[in-house]
């Protein structure tokens, strides 16, 4: 446990910033052409982009792009991939063939390509990026509900609630979904990071938020020109980007190794 607390601290900045960054006094904003690619210093710590503004500043507001979309896109998918593998694999028959002929569809295309293709046709916008990775997002959700209510929907306490009469959506929902819950949290934990990296990469490419909004992605867009002038303009939101997503897949392997019961049998 010891060891999480660096990632746990860094999730814990980035959150607090994403929360509280439109009451903090600063100007992401403002142009000051006097302070074109200064590096940083002692005043400023990470320095100035291509038009004189604070990447401190401008980090801040990317923190909040990437929070925001992320816990979108996170509740989004979950929920609703989870409520359609559930209920496919619980009745079965005709709907779960048809689920299944869904998820291959989609399978069927790499999903940042997918994402690429519906944030395109929709238009560069934040909610745009959201509806795109939902719609890319839910299937690995669906995939692990279908499976886990496959393995648990004939066992004991399952065909008792049955023979009881409770009603179809009380067994999918009280009695499978708890039992649905170690493996989805994990799920979901990666996820979050695999979000990130793509809300990074379609900001990137500019179908994410437009100027003069903020993103990672499209802060280190901009800073790629001046690499080798000024290489803080993308090595600051680079290193942001790559110590959220190392915190966030260092908290989902512990968060798998704890849920996992075998693992701790194994131990004790």
């Amino acid at each position: 446990m010891t060891r999480l607390w660096i990632p746990l601290f860094i999730l814990f900045i980035w959150s607090s910033v994403a929360i509280v960054g439109p009451a903090l006094p600063i100007s992401p904003n403002h142009i000051d052409l006097t302070q074109i690619l200064t590096p940083p210093s002692t005043t400023v710590w990470l320095g100035h982009d291509d038009i004189g503004r604070s990447i401190s500043d401008r980090l801040i507001i990317g923190a909040r792009t990437s929070f925001v979309v992320a816990l979108s896109v996170v509740l989004i998918a979950s929920i609703f991939g989870s409520c359609i593998g559930i209920v496919g694999a619980y009745w079965g028959g005709w709907m779960d063939h048809f689920l299944i002929r869904i998820i291959d569809i989609f399978l069927a295309f790499p999903g940042i390509l997918l994402a690429i293709a519906l944030a395109g046709v929709m238009g560069p916008s934040i909610k745009n990026v959201v509806f795109a990775l939902a719609c890319v997002g839910w299937v690995g959700y669906a995939r692990l509900a279908r499976a886990q209510v496959l393995a648990l929907k004939d066992a004991d306490h399952v065909m008792a609630a049955r023979a009881l009469g409770a009603s179809s959506g009380r067994i999918m929902f009280r009695h499978l979904l708890p039992l649905l819950s170690a493996p989805l949290i994990i799920e979901l934990s990666f996820g979050v990071a695999s979000i990130v990296v793509a809300e990074a990469g379609l900001s990137f490419l500019g179908l994410g938020v437009q100027p003069p909004d903020a993103s990672w992605g499209s802060m280190i867009r901009d800073g790629t020109r001046y690499m080798l002038v000024a290489p803080h303009v993308v090595m600051a939101p680079g290193f942001a980007l790559m110590i959220v997503v190392f915190a966030i897949n260092v908290l989902g392997d512990w968060m798998r190794d704890w849920l996992d019961v075998k693992s701790l049998f194994r131990k004790k």
